[in-house]
């Protein structure tokens, strides 16, 4: 056993708890930010025809800037903190900003598009404490549409696959700028076979807004996500409802909690619901308060239902499962077959059952009690 494999497990089981203690606190409390995106710098590397958050002239956001940013973050009770860009790498102090997310106890995520990763970034990274990286490839061959191919990129997947010490998704994507869907099929593979976590994106409009998938795509998708649920007995991504009815060009009833569960903030410090919908609320970090959280939270979205942006998706279940959780649960689970029950994984049977006592189970709400205690939620 490699002293990189144990230091990854060690630090797994570490992230474990620590995202058991975020969910935990979601669910007791709606009055906090979850996940919150903030971008180091606008400028990237590559130009892929579909992006739109990205220039070529942008300098780095000042290091000491970033750094006040975090704390405003770690105030308002954010549990977790997604860097992206841009080309986060090519800030020149990004190791100093992962370090203080964590040092104010928040979970760090990294989004790149690889291209500047090496095996000595890769130990960097690790030193910093980043738990989580996160690449979408787009390609197998790099095209005029998009450089992010599994060809440019293979030999940095095996540098993370054998120095990483944090976990590592590789997003594959499907839609119309995408000519051949089953490449996404050959990344999710590739990823797969190299132990790392593995999503499926749909591309979408300068909006965030669906483009219905043809026949074709529909296909790739439904085959990743078999392959995902072969590898994994959970996943957000492979049993989200949202993504099956936006693969099948179906609206979704959910209430988005953009601007509250989750932020986007911008290189200019502003606050708005997401990447796709800059501008709405366009208020000032320094300025954001609880006051602003509320009224987000209640705020009905226009763009919701067709609305591809899949970490908002999967904060918003959060207060879906606090509002109606036995109803959630079989939602997230269900089979795809018309009056089918729900097959719940065993450990989800488990959760419910300490969690999801009935009323006039009192052993099992001091076991409830007891579990968040553990988890070091008030």
């Amino acid at each position: 056993m490699s002293f990189v494999y144990l230091k990854r497990k060690i630090r797994s089981v570490d992230r474990r708890v620590r995202e058991a203690r975020l969910i935990a606190e979601g669910l007791k409390s709606p009055r906090h930010p979850i996940v919150a995106h903030i971008v180091p710098i606008r400028r990237c590397n590559l130009s892929c025809a579909y992006c739109n958050e990205y220039d070529k002239v942008s300098d780095p956001v000042p290091t000491p800037v970033m750094i006040r940013r975090i704390d405003l973050l770690a105030r308002l009770g954010t549990a977790a903190i997604t860097i992206s860009g841009g080309e986060p790498l090519m800030h020149p102090e990004l190791d100093d900003i992962i370090r203080h997310i964590r040092s104010r106890g928040i979970l760090a995520t990294l989004i790149t598009n690889g291209y500047l990763l090496t095996p000595a970034r890769i130990k960097r990274l690790n030193r910093a404490g980043l738990n989580y990286l996160q690449i979408s490839i787009d390609n197998v061959k790099p095209d005029d549409v998009s450089k992010k191919s599994l060809k440019v990129l293979d030999q940095k997947l095996r540098s993370l696959a054998r120095d990483a010490e944090f976990a590592v998704n590789i997003n594959s994507v499907v839609g119309s700028s995408i000519r051949n869907p089953d490449d996404a099929l050959a990344v999710t593979r590739r990823a797969l076979d190299l132990g790392f976590m593995s999503t499926v994106g749909i591309i979408h409009n300068s909006a965030g807004q669906l483009l219905p998938l043809n026949e074709k795509q529909q296909e790739t998708h439904a085959e990743i996500v078999r392959l995902g649920q072969k590898k994994s007995s959970f996943t957000f991504a492979y049993y989200n409802q949202f993504q099956n009815n936006l693969a099948r060009g179906l609206p979704n009833d959910w209430h988005c909690r953009a601007g509250s569960r989750f932020l986007y903030i911008c290189e200019d410090g502003l606050v708005h619901w997401c990447s796709q919908q800059r501008g709405y609320p366009g208020v000032p970090l320094e300025q954001y308060t609880q006051e602003h959280l509320d009224r987000e939270y209640r705020t009905v979205k226009s763009c919701a239902p067709y609305c591809t942006i899949s970490c908002v998706h999967q904060v918003s279940m959060i207060d879906r499962l606090r509002d109606t959780p036995r109803e959630t649960l079989s939602w997230f689970f269900a089979s795809g077959e018309e009056n089918a029950p729900a097959n719940l994984p065993w450990w989800v049977r488990a959760l419910s059952w300490v969690f999801l006592p009935e009323e006039s189970n009192n052993n099992r709400r001091i076991l409830g009690r007891a579990a968040l205690r553990l988890l070091g939620v008030k």
